[in-house]
């Protein structure tokens, strides 16, 4: 199985930005944490991220032809903004997709409570830090083998 995780913009910024809502860990932390659970779990992991709309879109048409089983994207800002990413998410139908955000997006600003890209994916984990990912794997994993 292949799960491939993508984050969007400013994610790299981890540890760095608005420590009070993102925590102190950093992206590399981040990384390591998933690559951890992937080896638990025996899945292979991609992480991917970029602060350009137009290569994530381009990484998710990829994932189509590398015939991904999973992806989990935190799509930061684009989130709320971005009708392109949600029709890129939502023409991969055949890739179980999980949007996870590491703060509850519900509880913050008015405009980060309508998420444009949670309806072309499966699922959507937020609020429970870091660990989201990686409950995301674990959700990708259980609906793939339900598949």
């Amino acid at each position: 199985m292949k799960i491939l995780v993508i984050n969007g913009p400013n994610l790299n910024f981890l540890g760095i930005r608005e420590k009070d809502i993102y925590g102190t860990k950093d992206y590399e932390f981040l990384k390591e944490r998933i690559q951890d659970k992937a080896d638990l779990m025996g899945v292979d992991t991609e992480l991917f991220q970029s602060n350009s709309e137009g290569e994530i879109i381009d990484r998710i048409q990829l994932a189509y032809h590398e015939k991904v089983d999973g992806i989990i994207i935190n799509p930061g800002g684009l989130t709320h903004t971005s009708v392109a990413l949600h029709d890129a998410l939502a023409s991969v139908s055949n890739i179980i997709k999980i949007e996870v955000h590491i703060s509850n997006i519900n509880s913050r600003e008015d405009f980060r409570k309508n998420s444009i890209t949670a309806g072309a994916c499966d699922g959507q984990i937020s609020g429970l830090g870091i660990n989201g990912y990686l409950y995301a794997m674990e959700a990708v994993a259980d609906l793939v083998n339900l598949s």
